[in-house]
């Protein structure tokens, strides 16, 4: 079977018409990131951020001509609304259209029926009590191996868990968790989610191998993070953990614009650099109206192994000073041990691991601040999000 190219498409694209219904949507130059693996198609169409409601219908035209094209296994089209697309005449075709960008992808399941064009409102993910994000203005302050063990201090608390890596670009999860193969769908459409010491999971890296170099922007990103959240078979969870890319990009913003998060848990070290860009990442949340739950200091102090000396190695307090500065919840101090590098490295969480440890206790105590910051906190409606 011949592979479906990215021309083979513009080229279907161009037989549905555009919201001037004189020129079609490719001619119009709202087709970008035309993506294709695996035999599915990837793309978004860019409309008027005060439209995007109302050309829904147009969105499942495009969907549905290329699930029709011979070698398509599947379609997934996202509308991407922002205020240049709103300023741009409508009728006006481009002079060139814009090319698709090619990348690697997970070639599964495409099809969103209850999918929601931006800016129209935040809705929530069934059976789902609570979204967390879990979050760091930097990478390197241990995030991920914060998250994991977060969500199973709410998991060894008697909640249900489960876990999402938003990381497109840089996944950790299956070697946090030590999960490997692919997951299963259901009826070619919704993923079961992977699981492991009773979470369940979600990543790209389950979908890509790990040596796959994502290479999207901001469009695909966004299809791809909602695509992982909401379908998703996740069942019924008390909370849902995702675990974001370091920094305040598409990934941090899609989240806080389409997601109902209930919440946020800033992870920073104890240095002053860390610091800052920690308040990025707050003040971030804070401008999006995202309770921020607290924060937490990782590598807060280092006790050597052999004589059980105490070294603050990247000084000491800096975060819980920080938390009492701004005025938010300090969640707790979480040390610098070997045994957290190791059972990280291995995919065996040291609450998982090691549940009645030392540090297992203080990620717990994390987790039931973090659950008692939730408790009748109810989730926000969207706020609107326009890019100058």
């Amino acid at each position: 079977m011949t592979d479906v190219t990215k021309e083979q498409v513009l080229e279907t694209l161009k037989t549905v018409r555009g919201p001037d219904l004189e020129h079609d949507i490719v001619a119009l130059g709202m087709v970008s990131d035309v993506f294709i693996s695996d035999g599915k198609v990837y793309f978004s169409i860019t409309v008027p951020a005060e439209r995007a409601k109302e050309l829904e219908p147009m969105r499942l035209a495009a969907e549905r001509v290329i699930k029709e094209m011979p070698g398509v296994k599947g379609a997934l089209v996202t509308l991407t609304a922002d205020k240049k697309a709103a300023a741009a005449p409508a009728a006006r075709p481009a002079s060139n259209p814009p090319h698709g960008h090619a990348g690697h992808d997970h070639g599964h399941h495409a099809h969103a029926p209850q999918q929601q064009p931006p800016r129209a409102g935040k809705i929530g993910v069934p059976g789902i009590g609570a979204i967390i994000a879990v979050a760091s203005g930097k990478g390197g302050v241990g995030k991920s191996t914060t998250a994991v063990n977060l969500a199973l201090g709410l998991l060894a608390n008697g909640l249900r868990v489960g876990i999402l890596d938003a990381d497109i670009y840089g996944p950790s999860m299956p070697r946090l968790l030590k999960i490997a193969g692919r997951p299963t769908q259901i009826d070619g459409r919704i993923i079961n989610p992977m699981e492991n010491y009773g979470l369940k999971v979600m990543s790209m890296g389950f979908l890509v191998d790990e040596e796959t170099a994502m290479i999207w922007r901001g469009p695909m990103v966004q299809s791809a993070l909602l695509q992982m959240l909401r379908e998703v078979a996740w069942g019924e969870l008390d909370v849902l953990v995702v675990d974001m890319p370091p920094g305040t990009g598409d990934a941090q913003l899609t989240m806080a614009q389409q997601v109902p998060l209930a919440g946020a848990v800033i992870v920073s070290t104890p240095q002053d650099l860390a610091l800052i860009d920690a308040r990025k990442g707050l003040n971030m949340f804070r401008k999006v109206e995202v309770p921020v739950l607290g924060i937490v200091e990782n590598m807060s102090y280092f006790i050597a192994p052999d004589t059980g000396t105490r070294y603050d190695i990247f000084g000491h307090g800096g975060a819980r000073k920080e938390a009492e500065r701004i005025g938010v919840p300090f969640l707790g101090e979480v040390p610098l041990t070997m045994n957290i590098r190791e059972t990280s490295d291995a995919g065996t969480p040291l609450v998982a691991s090691d549940p009645n440890g030392v540090v297992a206790g203080i990620y717990r105590g994390i987790a039931a601040k973090v659950w008692q910051q939730l408790g009748g906190q109810p989730q926000r409606p969207a706020p609107a999000i326009v890019f100058e």
